[in-house]
């Protein structure tokens, strides 16, 4: 789901911040010591009384000093990624406390008494603290708690006294034990965002048509048979991902959700499009692995659509249908079974920017594809199925395109239209049957990766250094000489390096043979190439042979007649 792929909530803040460090009159607010190698808290921070936010994230701090307390402003403190492995009772004195982070961290089970002290707290994550029961402290004494962050831990069940946490907004249980919902969410009436996402969960309760507010529900990678038709009362519903679970269709019900803008049914069998999935106005749609054999007629409808995955389904052809979804940036149609040309109109897609077609039966490359002026990415590797044999040069009409992966082929040249392309930064070639490369590719100043390996390269270009944005140069699994291959194993610079010295040796060559041309011809030898050709016969040249005759019609000095 687009939580995968956008930042997810669970790392959103609800607290204000302020990224920018803040100064006043010699007073600081803000404080961002992350990643910086630290095993404890500097002293100077800790005499910053007028702070109101730390983040000490990802270093090794392994306790919490009992100055901590000096900071009686303190009101947002990011101590996830440490090694602590408890908690200062002082901690606890931080009256002013709204957002704390501790996660990944390996807490003893003492700290939980320290954190029910902070009363102030509305944001408290404790992702993969090895938590095995959520605290009932935590649940009795933080009535103020928006966001609570447990994923990634041991829980089976949450305590009875979670639903005195009535103003909670946001719960994230994701990758823990559970095999039941738990029901007492059902009555924290406030939750917009419930996270259970690979879990054992095998069926979620009617009652959670009670929370009227609930804007997103994952519930992706656990054992549910079906879906609540209580769940159409939840009207303000908005993003719903049930993917991989044991689903064969989604309740008609649903379809009041008219606030619907995302749904996951990726890992299901459906075989078909849910109707009523037609009548939203969705911008992300997951169908992958659905077992699929074709689109609705209906689908066209679903003009609002920006990203759409139906790879590993059964298409043998591109649905026309998707040729009406103008709005749409992302399609994956990895893994199916295409192998017919796609529909004519495919090029209408005009702000497609990401195109998979991986995994296919194309028996050529698909010229429909450089309508797309907009295209950004593209994946036509074929691990399996038919081979590409070749790249049209016609590939330069897609001027904005920043990624081309066409691995696993039976490509043997590249087209020279690759260096006229200014965008292009990555190049995956790997696993085909090239034998050289195009003089034109050191036009391609934008690359950054070229991925060769497994293919049957025996030379590189000898200005392939020109390219000085390259970082990445595979070239494994190639018999090469030039350079050789040990040369290629020691890395980039050393090919750099190869290359630059060859140059300079051929350069140094032409500027000695311009040098003896010039003195054959000014010591009257006659041209260099006339001179070359009569050695190669074995022949003296036409001046030896004139001053030969003059010398038998001239007696020479000491001759007597």
């Amino acid at each position: 789901m687009s939580k995968d792929i956008i930042n997810s909530g669970e790392h959103s803040l609800i607290v204000h911040q302020r990224r920018d460090p803040q100064v006043s009159a010699d007073r600081t607010f803000f404080i961002d010591a992350s990643n910086q190698n630290l095993t404890a808290i500097p002293l100077e921070i800790l005499a910053l009384k007028e702070l109101e936010e730390l983040h000490l994230e990802n270093n090794q701090i392994e306790e919490i000093p009992q100055d901590i307390q000096r900071l009686k402003n303190l009101q947002v403190l990011y101590l996830n990624k440490n090694n602590l492995t408890g908690l200062c009772p002082e901690l606890g004195a931080l009256s002013s406390l709204e957002g704390l982070d501790l996660s990944y961290n390996p807490f003893l089970p003492s700290f939980p008494h320290v954190i029910s002290s902070l009363r102030a707290l509305r944001e408290l994550r404790l992702y993969q603290t090895d938590l095995r029961e959520l605290p009932v402290g935590i649940c009795k004494n933080l009535h103020h708690l928006e966001l609570l962050g447990l994923a990634r831990n041991h829980l089976k069940s949450l305590p009875k006294e979670v639903v005195n946490q009535t103003k909670l907004r946001e719960i994230y249980l994701k990758q823990n034990e559970l095999e039941v919902f738990p029901q007492e969410l059902c009555v924290l009436c406030n939750l917009e965002v419930i996270d259970v996402d690979e879990n054992r969960i095998h069926a979620i309760p009617e009652e959670i048509g009670h929370l009227t507010e609930l804007q997103k529900l994952y519930a992706a990678h656990n054992r549910l048979p079906s879906l609540p038709e209580s769940l159409c009362k939840c009207s303000k519903m908005a993003v719903l991902d049930v993917s991989h679970n044991l689903l064969h269709c989604i309740p008609h019900s649903l379809a009041g959700l008219t606030q619907m803008t995302e749904i996951g049914l990726s890992g299901n069998r459906l075989e078909k499009v849910p109707r009523l999935v037609c009548r939203w106005a969705l911008h992300l749609l997951y169908l992958r692995d659905t077992g699929l054999w074709a689109l609705r007629r209906s689908f066209k409808r679903l003009g609002s659509l920006r990203f759409l995955d139906l790879s590993q389904n059964h298409l043998d052809h591109c649905p026309v249908q998707i040729c009406a979804l103008k709005n749409l940036e992302f399609l994956a149609l990895d893994d199916n079974k295409i192998g017919q040309v796609l529909p004519s109109e495919f090029g209408s897609l005009s702000k497609l920017k990401i195109l998979g077609l991986t995994g296919n039966e194309f028996s050529y490359f698909p010229e429909e594809i450089f309508s797309l002026e907009s295209l950004e990415k593209l994946y036509i590797g074929q691990d399996q199925g038919s081979k590409l044999t070749c790249v049209p040069e016609h590939i330069v009409k897609l001027q904005s395109l920043r990624e081309l992966y066409i691995e696993n082929n039976h490509l043997e040249y590249l087209p020279d239209a690759l260096g006229s392309m200014p965008n292009l930064e990555v190049l995956d070639c790997r696993h085909n049957l090239l034998k050289q490369l195009p003089d034109a590719i050191i036009q391609a100043q934008a690359l950054k990766e070229l991925l060769l390996e497994d293919n049957l390269l025996t030379h590189l270009p000898e200005d392939l250094d020109h390219l000085v944005s390259l970082r990445v140069l595979t070239l494994r699994n190639n018999p090469m000489e030039e350079p050789p291959i040990e040369v290629c194993a020691e890395g980039n610079e050393a090919i750099w390096n190869y290359l630059k010295e060859n140059r300079n040796k051929k350069i140094l060559s032409t500027k000695i043979q311009a040098w003896w041309r010039g003195m054959m011809v000014r010591k009257g030898l006659g041209k260099f190439e006339e001179l070359v050709k009569v050695r190669k016969k074995g022949k003296i040249s036409p001046k030896d042979k004139k001053g030969k005759k003059a010398a038998k019609g001239k007696p020479g000095k000491g001759n007597k007649k």
